[in-house]
Order: C-alpha cells, then sequence, then structure tokens
C-alpha cells in the first residue's frame, strides 16, 4: 500500500492518508469489501487516484485468490492488478527479502553518476540501466537488500539532483562523474505544468464527486444552474447537512472550457474513476 501511494507523491502527503487506511483496512479482504468508489474517496487529494482503484483491485485478487494474503514473490506480485515492475521488485526486497532489482529515481541517479559518469539519468528509464541496475546487484539475498536499501538511501540524502553532497559521499573517490569534471546533465528537467491542466480540471471533478452524497449533474459540474429547484437544489446541497460546496465552488474557480469539461469527464468515466447514473455522476460502485 505504501509502495503505490509513494508512486509521484512526497512521503508528507502520504503518511497521514497511509495511517488512516490501514486503521480503516488493515487487511487485503477489508479493503476488498469495500467499494472501488470508497476507496477512490478515502483517496483523498493525494493524486493520480487511479492507484486507488489498482489498490482495490489488487485487494480483491489477494482476498479471493490468495487466501488473504500477499504473494512474496517478485512474479507473484507482478501477476496483482496495477503492480508494475518497481512496485512488485520493491515488496519483494524490502517486505520480503529477495533478490530483486529496485530501480528509483534515486538508484538511477547514483547509478548515472557513479558508474556511467553522467550528471542525470536517462529521462525515461532504459533497458540499458535495467542490465546496469542488475549487474551491479549482489548475488545473495540478504546483501542485495541493503544494496538497494543503501543506494537509495545514498541518492536521497547525499547524491541529490541539486547541490549533491560530494564531500560526504562515501564513494566520491571512485565516481565517474567526479572523474570527469561534473559535466552538466544533458538535459533540463522540466517538472510538470499544473494550473489549467486536465489534471488540475480532473483532480477538481472528483473532488466535487468525492464530497457529494448524491450524483451530481453535469450541469451542476458546468456551474450552469439556474434557480429552478431541479437544478439549483443539487448546487447548494451536494451533501447531507452542507448548505454549501466549496469544492464545487473551486472547480467553478477555474472556469473551464466546456470542451475541457466534457474532456475530462470523459476520461473519468473511461479510468473507471467516475459511472454515469440517472441522476448524474458518481464515484464508482
Amino acid at each position: 500500500m505504501s509502495e503505490v501511494m509513494l508512486q509521484q507523491t512526497p512521503v508528507v502527503r502520504v503518511l497521514p492518508v497511509w495511517r488512516e487506511w490501514m486503521e480503516r483496512w488493515p487487511r487485503a479482504a477489508d479493503l476488498a469489501a469495500e467499494s472501488p468508489g470508497e476507496a477512490v474517496r478515502a483517496w483523498g487529494r493525494l493524486g493520480y487516484p487511479r492507484r486507488a482503484l489498482r489498490l482495490h483491485a489488487a485487494a480483491t485478487v489477494i482476498a479471493t485468490e490468495h487466501d488473504g494474503e500477499l504473494p512474496d514473490s517478485e512474479d507473484g506480485l507482478l501477476a496483482l492488478p496495477g503492480v508494475g515492475g518497481y512496485t512488485a521488485a520493491a515488496v519483494a526486497a524490502f517486505a520480503f527479502g529477495r533478490r530483486a532489482s529496485v530501480v528509483d529515481t534515486n538508484i538511477r541517479r547514483v547509478h548515472a553518476r557513479l558508474v556511467s559518469g553522467d550528471a542525470l539519468p536517462a529521462p525515461a528509464l532504459t533497458a540499458a540501466e535495467r542490465r546496469l541496475a542488475e549487474a551491479l546487484l549482489p548475488d545473495d539475498d540478504a546483501t542485495s537488500v541493503r544494496w538497494n536499501a543503501g543506494v537509495m538511501e545514498l541518492g536521497a540524502l547525499i547524491c541529490t539532483a541539486r547541490s549533491p553532497k560530494c564531500s560526504m559521499c562515501p564513494v566520491a573517490d571512485e565516481c565517474a562523474w567526479r572523474a570527469a569534471g561534473e559535466p552538466p546533465p544533458s538535459y533540463v528537467p522540466k517538472g510538470q505544468a499544473w494550473h489549467g491542466t486536465d489534471r488540475q480540471v480532473r483532480g477538481a471533478i472528483m473532488a466535487v464527486l468525492r464530497g457529494a452524497s448524491r450524483p451530481v449533474p453535469r450541469v451542476v459540474l458546468d456551474g450552469l444552474a439556474t434557480a429552478e429547484p431541479v437544478t439549483a437544489e443539487p448546487v447548494t446541497a451536494l451533501t447531507e447537512g452542507s448548505a454549501t460546496s466549496p469544492e464545487l465552488a473551486r472547480l467553478h474557480a477555474l472556469a473551464p472550457a466546456p470542451e475541457q469539461l466534457e474532456r475530462c469527464i470523459a476520461g473519468l468515466l473511461a479510468d473507471g474513476l467516475a459511472v454515469e447514473l440517472t441522476g448524474g455522476l458518481a464515484l464508482p460502485h
């Protein structure tokens, strides 16, 4: 659960949500017994909410096909819905002590500098990087687990993307990047845009659906509701006992163009993050 939540999301944001999930659903069967929509609702504002659907799907398989026990091999983990190569390797190594090549951003950066002499790894993981990681991994299980954890921490704390602390690095004398004179990166990493993007609008729509206790008509999401009771009522009472919906106000403040709003709604429906009912849009059941 923590590995999935930590994908593209910092620990400080994940920790409170992870604790809530673990208290509410300590076993896979507990999560599987809930609806997918409840998992999405509990996901809150972590972002990339399809991860919540994947966790729910994986919990269902674990509960129904593995007697509630998480598979302890890399291949077994890979067979679970939504579990990719990195997550399977990380869980196999750190939860079960298996020899598995864990390759995250920090490990890739250490390998790029220490072995390849590059300031940064390639923008996307390459087959050559996978081969290098596997070649460097110690043969026995226990040492390989410590290696993965050590290189990951080295990248996170010392060999950072910006302002690496080379004077504190235990392998500075072996570093090919330093030996080459610390050449600059061949590209400039760019952060993902947010304001005005479909991702922002999708997130705002999801916030409305999470906060609603009933289906939300499309006209309400459009911000075009009139004073007629059939359309105005959901605007002011999306949740029981609430006179206003701050989530809806935030969506309207973005003022997405009609075509963008429709595109985002269509995407949420296609991804299974929302369903269309007679009364409007809702979280999946």
